[in-house]
């Protein structure tokens, strides 16, 4: 898949209950500037308004052809989905300690495309658990290469 821009940090962050595609509603000046991987999902998030799912914070560079004020950036954008995706999510938000993020904006047969994830907060010490464990693994691959093994 071709990631124009990640929100690496909600992956630490969270854990994943369920995923979703959504379609964003973009201007003209927005998909040049996100195909040219000029957009940033750091300190994003998704919120249901009025039965419509919005993006909320995601950062979209100006376009040097563009004829905007620079709080254009950071406007609101509306994200396309159906009337069942968007009761599940309502759902789920519902639940205590439960929230909607943004995980990748992709390409998805020449459409922009914006993964988004119903999840969890993680605690401190499931965060350190990941951390210890990604650094085990790493331990195990180097011990297995300086042994010979792939």
């Amino acid at each position: 898949m071709n990631f124009l821009a990640e929100n690496k940090r909600a992956l630490f962050n969270y854990e994943v209950i369920s995923m979703t595609e959504a379609g964003i509603v973009l201007r003209g000046w927005e998909v040049k500037s996100i195909k040219d991987r000029r957009a940033s999902l750091k300190e994003s998030f998704v919120i249901i308004k009025n039965n419509r799912a919005w993006l909320i914070g995601a950062h979209v560079a100006r376009w040097t052809g563009a004829n905007i004020n620079s709080d254009m950036e950071y406007r609101d954008k509306e994200l396309l989905l159906n009337k069942k995706e968007i009761r599940e999510l309502q759902a789920g938000v519902k639940i205590k300690g439960q929230t909607i993020v943004p995980i990748n904006i992709h390409l998805h047969r020449n459409i922009i495309k914006l993964e988004i994830a119903l999840a969890k907060g993680k605690k401190v010490f499931d965060k350190r658990a990941v951390i210890k464990e990604r650094d085990q693994k790493r331990e195990i691959q180097r011990d297995l290469k300086k042994m010979g093994y792939k």
